[in-house]
């Protein structure tokens, strides 16, 4: 039996074996780390706990050998082996028999033999396998550790598939096999030597040599992996990325494309970060080869340029940032300069190349239930058509300066009910008036609508309410509720606005009185009552439901200087009066326009839940103008009441139903119908299905006409949507959208994709055609997404809208 002393000096070497055998992990390229960081991964003051069979010390040849079912424990790392030789001679450490080392973040390592220094300079490891945290997997016939810094893996394999586990011996979807692979530890780089790429186990691609950052380094220099592209005003293009990490904070992307049609574009983001926020800064530019090659049916747009004034020079300048004050105070932009207002849409400007763009400033707070956000805007309408051109609205977006919104709500109940206060403001400037007639796009015609003065206006609001919630014994539920709301506005409106709103009100259609103020100040007081009585049932089949009749009143005066084009209507242009908008106390969308007069909200709501995992909501009603002047009958300057379903006393019935199932299934209609003769205004349909292997998608929106709301026919589009798996992994998908009303295929896009846990290909192909030129443009693109080395190509995954 070992001596006390054997087994102290077992204790001692074993640690040491540990540690040693701990830095066996230190080359692998895919979970390395510096051997000066091992000391620092064990907790201090841990204690190291040693099992074996047996424990043999020699005193002749200054060995220690732990024998049979081997485990050593310490600082969360663990070392299993079969026996352990630790040579206090030679100052190296052999561990045999299915060794396993797990490191404390999870990282498995196998092998049958390895022999190591007690520096970490030097070792070998023979028969090498490896697993890390992240499921990357590493494999060599053996590895030797030099200097200690180059490790060398001979004969290496890395992967990050997971083996199959039914077929462990079948070739992963991609692998890199190497005749020799360095990882070099004072550079940081990875180099393959000899290497084959491999794509189900068939050879795709010889390389001589390559290398790569270390993957334990997140930011290193060198080229990203290039796209690819098509599109038919572009041609073909090519994209070569190259990444200069200057810094651990901050580091600058640079960029060129040649496309076949228009020549070469560069771009350079610099990125910068910092303890409490991060900005970046984008530039792009390019000198078009052939500005002609935009010229479609329509004619000269923007991309091409005006005759004898080609587009040729063009580019953007954009930046981004977002700073943290403190824990509840952020600060940040968001701002696009471009040479012309369609650059970054054209060449889809990462970040930059939406079809509208809100250029801005912002400071917001956030403190429990309570916020504040002020901020200034502009919106940059990304369009192809020409200011010359009547159609043309990018010149015709305000700037906001600024906008400002407060919201309060006191921590603890005042008259037992919940008080809220809340402020808006907002200042806008617009450099040229934004109007339309009833004809559209025809200035021959009456003004039909003014939707921003040429000018500047401002408004400052306050509201407070306050509401209360009783539940009678009954059930029933009763809230009162109080508001006020106050208003001061000015107006300085150009000749053109005044002019423009003075042939609107002259207007048949409209027939309003031309009152624009300068200055005025409103305000609206409202005493309101919300009833509901939820009804709880089951059923045998043990199907439970409840049933809620609801009705709302709301007592106020008639809304102010309304009837005669006496305000701006800025933010409350949008109204959509269905289900989900009936029992709101204000249905405007904004504080421009409030409502007035008094009004009743009468219907029920809906909700059942049934054993075999099925559920069903409906809501329905109608909304009563019960007194005073409707806000939604009187004209404004964008007529946004009109044809609304709330402009008569009586609205329009509104309705939605809707079901869900536990397979994948789910539905719902919605509606509005005349509060007559029940003729439907406006319907949505939805469905879909979500499983294996079809998915399907599908909706119909229907929306009756609005002259003077803008719309002066039906609007009619089906769009569907598809995606069947043709074998695991494998799937097909395609998308389309058809306008009933205009008897065109608006878009359509189909796909082929392949997808599993470390490979992923698609492949799209997209059309969309303009409504009125009925110009078709069209797109092609692919990606390969190789997990843990990057990505390849480029796809427009807009048609792909079911996963």
């Amino acid at each position: 039996m070992p001596s006390s002393r054997q087994a102290h000096l077992a204790r001692l070497y074993a640690a040491s074996a540990l540690a040693c055998l701990l830095a066996c992990a230190v080359p692998l390229p895919a979970f390395s780390q510096e051997v000066g960081k091992i000391a620092t991964n064990v907790p201090s003051g841990s204690q190291m706990l040693l099992a074996a069979d047996t424990l043999v010390y020699n005193n002749d040849n200054q060995t220690v050998t732990a024998v049979g079912g081997v485990q050593i424990d310490y600082g969360g790392n663990r070392l299993v082996a079969q026996k352990v030789i630790y040579d206090r001679n030679t100052k190296r450490m052999v561990a045999t028999g299915n060794v396993e080392i797990v490191n404390s973040d999870g990282t498995k390592i196998n092998s049958q033999h390895i022999d190591i220094t007690d520096d970490f300079a030097d070792g070998f490891v023979n028969a090498l396998r490896v697993e890390t945290i992240d499921k990357a997997y590493f494999a060599a016939e053996s590895a030797e550790r030099m200097g200690g810094v180059l490790t060398t893996f001979h004969n290496g394999v890395y992967t990050a598939c997971e083996p199959c586990e039914d077929k462990p011996d079948k070739a992963p979807t991609w692998r890199v096999k190497a005749r020799k692979i360095i990882w070099n530890g004072e550079k940081k780089t990875v180099r393959f030597e000899n290497a084959n790429f491999e794509f189900f186990g068939f050879p795709l691609a010889y390389l001589p040599a390559f290398e790569i950052a270390d993957p334990t380094v997140k930011r290193k220099s060198g080229f990203l992996i290039p796209g690819v592209s098509y599109n038919s005003h572009l041609g073909y293009s090519v994209k070569v990325p190259y990444y200069f990490a200057l810094s651990p904070t901050y580091d600058l992307t640079v960029s060129g494309s040649g496309y076949t049609k228009q020549g070469f574009l560069g771009e350079a983001e610099w990125r910068q970060r910092f303890n409490n926020g991060e900005y970046s800064l984008k530039i792009a530019g390019i000198q078009q080869r052939d500005p002609d090659a935009f010229i479609d049916s329509a004619g000269r747009n923007v991309d091409s340029g005006t005759a004898g004034d080609a587009n040729k020079l063009r580019g953007m300048m954009g930046t981004q940032g977002q700073f943290a004050i403190n824990e509840r105070w952020n600060f940040g932009w968001d701002v696009l300069l471009q040479t012309d207002k369609n650059f970054s849409s054209t060449y889809k400007i990462d970040k930059y190349n939406g079809s509208v763009h809100q250029s801005t400033v912002y400071l917001t707070g956030l403190n429990g239930r309570n916020y504040f956000d002020v901020r200034a805007m502009h919106f940059d309408v990304q369009e192809n058509t020409l200011n010359s051109n009547i159609a043309a609205r990018s010149n015709q977006q305000p700037w906001v300066l600024p906008s400002l919104d407060y919201a309060y709500i006191p921590d603890t109940p005042v008259a037992g009910g919940q008080l809220s206060l809340n402020v808006n403001t907002r200042v806008l400037h617009r450099n040229e008036l934004d109007e339309t007639f009833d004809t559209p796009y025809n200035s021959l015609t009456p003004v039909q609508r003014v939707r921003g003065i040429a000018g500047e206006s401002g408004r400052l609001t306050t509201e407070a309410e306050w509401k209360r919630t009783f539940v009678t014994d009954d059930g029933l539920v009763l809230t009162p509720l109080l508001a006020l709301q106050g208003d001061v506005d000015y107006v300085n409106a150009s000749s053109g606005s005044l002019a423009a709103v003075n042939q609107m009100a002259a207007n048949p259609l409209i027939n309003a009185s031309d009152d624009m103020r300068s200055s005025f100040a409103r305000y609206m007081a409202t005493a309101g009552l919300e009833m509901r009585w939820p009804l709880l049932f089951s059923l045998a089949s043990g199907s439970s439901h409840v049933v809620e009749p609801m009705a709302q009143l709301f007592l106020r005066p008639n809304e102010q200087y309304v009837g005669g084009l006496a305000i701006p209507n800025e933010d409350a242009q949008s109204m959509v009066f269905d289900a989900t908008t009936l029992f709101e106390r204000d249905k405007f969308s904004g504080y421009d326009r409030i409502e007035g007069g008094s009004r009743a909200n009468v219907g029920f709501r809906y909700s059942g839940s049934y054993i075999n995992g099925w559920g069903t909501n409906a809501i329905f009603g109608q909304s009563y103008q019960i007194g005073g002047e409707n806000s939604f009958a009187a004209p404004d300057l964008v007529n946004v009441g009109a044809n609304s379903g709330l402009q008569t006393t009586k609205s329009d019935y509104v309705g939605l139903f809707g079901i869900n199932s536990p397979n994948g299934f789910a539905a719902s209609v919605s509606g509005r119908f005349d509060e007559q003769t029940f003729e439907v205004r406006r319907a949505e349909v939805k469905a879909a299905y979500s499983g294996l292997p079809v998915s399907l998608s599908a909706k119909y929106a229907f929306i009756q006409a609005q002259p003077l709301y803008g719309f002066t026919t039906d609007r009619h589009e089906v769009t569907l949507g598809a995606s069947t798996h043709l074998a695991e992994n494998w799937r097909v998908f395609g998308t389309g959208t058809y306008d009933l009303q205009q008897s065109l295929l608006v878009k359509d896009g189909v796909g082929f994709a392949y997808n599993d846990s470390c490979f992923t290909y698609l492949m799209t192909y997209s059309q969309s055609r303009d409504l009125n030129t009925r110009e078709v443009t069209q797109s092609i693109g692919f990606n390969l997404s190789f997990r843990t080395l990057g990505d390849f190509g480029s796809s427009t995954s807009a048609v792909d809208t079911i996963q």
